[in-house]
Parts: structure tokens; sequence; C-alpha cells
């Protein structure tokens, strides 16, 4: 049960970690986007077009590669454009940040809903999601292989997404200018550096990111399946919860996603657990979320803070 537990968490968290990443970039440029729940729900309705599309096209002899391919552009280029109608409203518009996300979220989740109830073939998504989530045939290799090498591409694609993001922030010039601009954007932009443009390149590409994990959920976790689709949503908000667990920091995440995928899913796992006790184990994540929040706030130097300037918009005239 152990190894079924924590394959399954490691499946699972890569869509809390796609969500996390991208919100993370998002508040590093000072905005808080709590609509990355319908942000995921469109990257899903960007993906699931995609595979329908090329499996249309190609059903008798698809490409491994080109599927995953323009699917995950397809998942990417929706979710950017929900996330710039977000951008518009927030950046260049100056609405409040948390009505607008809220507004994106209720947006994004109906959007998602009617456009794959209406136009996107389903019949597609058992073979593509076989495609998809084939991993390295780990027979032979017992509990490692099963643990470490038995997941599909998307899954190491996230895992590498947060390293490579991590180091970004950290390591480059272009990262330091973004966390500058959520720090002080008035400051920022006295030295230079273009506010506007940063904010908006951020919450493109954080949102892009972001709705991989609701296409990730849909094609690999649940094998294609559109039945629970409406838990995207919910998996949305977690991955805005994940990102004050890890403290702002997309390596981090990785171990963190992890850990919410586990409280998540193990309430499944053990037999004999009532509907009660299950409901609670899923309120962890929240609970933990909360108590890293206060014991930060308490204890925490400026390294484990959120942004000076997360939800406040920038206005220029009054540098």
């Amino acid at each position: 049960m152990a190894i079924s537990i924590i394959v399954g968490s490691i499946s699972l968290a890569t869509v809390f970690l796609f969500g996390c990443v991208g919100e993370i970039i998002t508040e590093k440029s000072g905005h808080l986007n709590l609509g990355i729940p319908g942000i995921m729900c469109s990257g899903t309705a960007g993906g699931c077009f995609g595979v329908a599309t090329y499996m249309n096209t190609y059903n008798a002899n698809p490409s491994w590669f080109v599927l995953v391919l323009f699917s995950v552009i397809c998942s990417i280029v929706f979710a950017a454009i929900v996330g710039g109608i977000y951008a518009i409203l927030t950046v260049s518009l100056r609405c409040n940040q948390n009505i607008t996300g809220l507004a994106i979220t209720t947006f994004g989740t109906g959007f998602t809903q009617f456009f794959i109830d209406n136009y996107v073939d389903k019949n597609y998504f058992d073979k593509a999601s076989r495609l998809i989530s084939q991993g390295i045939s780990v027979s032979k290799l017992g509990w490692f292989g099963e643990i470490f090498l038995s997941y599909g591409i998307l899954v190491y694609f996230a895992i590498a997404l947060a390293v490579i993001v991590s180091i970004f922030l950290k390591k480059t010039r272009v990262g330091l200018h973004l966390r500058s601009i959520g720090e002080n954007p008035a400051t920022a932009d006295a030295v230079g550096i273009n506010v506007g443009l940063y904010k908006y390149v951020a919450i493109l590409v954080g949102s892009g990111i972001a709705g991989l994990g609701g296409f990730f959920y849909i094609i690999d976790y649940i094998g294609g399946s559109w039945e629970n689709a409406s838990t995207i949503e919910a998996l949305g908000w977690l991955s805005i919860a994940l990102v004050i667990f890890t403290l702002w920091k997309p390596d981090l995440a990785i171990l963190g996603s992890i850990i919410f995928a586990c409280f998540y899913i193990i309430a499944f796992k053990i037999t004999g657990v009532s509907f009660t006790v299950m409901a609670e184990l899923k309120l962890l994540p929240y609970i933990v979320t909360i108590v890293v929040l206060i014991l930060t706030s308490i204890f925490g130097g400026k390294s484990v803070q959120p942004p000076a300037s997360l939800g406040l918009n920038y206005f220029r005239e009054e540098r």
C-alpha cells in the first residue's frame, strides 16, 4: 500500500506543481491571481481540444511526440489567453485583483464545461491518455522503477520546470528584475525596468504553466475521463494554498506538492475510513497552510514573506 500511495501522490502532485509554479511566477510580479482554478480549467479545454484535433487527423498512426507537443501548446495558449484577460483588467485597467481573479475562475470553469461538451470529441481521450501517460517498462526494476520511472513525460517535465523557474528567479538578471517589481514596482520603474511589460509576461507565462495542471489531470491522472472534470477547480485552490506552504519557492514546491497530494488521496487508500474522517483528511493541506502562514508571520524573515506589493495595483502617477 505504501508504494501505491507514493506513486499516486507523485502523479497527483504534478497537477498541484504546475498550478503552484504558475502562480508563483505571477505573484513574483506583485499580482495575486485567484483566477488560477479557472485558468487551469481553460488549459484543460485547450489541451483536450489539441488532443481531439490531432487524434481526429492521425488516429490510425499517431505520433506520441507530436501528440504531446501539440496538446501542450494548445493547453498553454488557451490558459494564456484567459490569463491575458486577467492581465488587461488588473495591469492596464487596474481593476481589483481579488475580484478579477474570482471572476476569471467563474468564467474559466463555465467556459471549459461548455466548450468541451459542445466542440470537443471526447472519444479520443482514452487512447490519447494511454499514449501520453506511458512510462518506462518497470516490471524488472521493482519498487524503484514504480516510484521513479513509471510516469508519463509530463510528470518529469513539471519537476524540471520547477527547478528551472527556481534558478531563473534566483540567478538571472530578468528573474531579479521580476522579483524587484514584486517588492517595489516604483523603485524598479525608477531605474528603467519596464514594469508593465514584466507584469504582462509574468501573468501570461504563469497562466500558461498553470493551465498544464488541468490538462494533466484529465488526460494523464484520471485516464482521459471527463466525468470528474469539476474536481479541477478544487485542485486549483489547493495549488494557490501550496504557494503559501512552499514560501513562494518553486523548488520547494516539488516536495510540497507531493505532501499535499498525499494528504488528498490517503483517505481513499485506507480501508474502513468513514466519510467524516475522509473529509477531515482532505482538509489537512488547508490546515497546514494556515499553520505555516502563522508561523512565518511571527518568526520568519523577509525571505519567507510574500512579495511586498502582492495584490496592490501599480499607479505610475503616484511614484
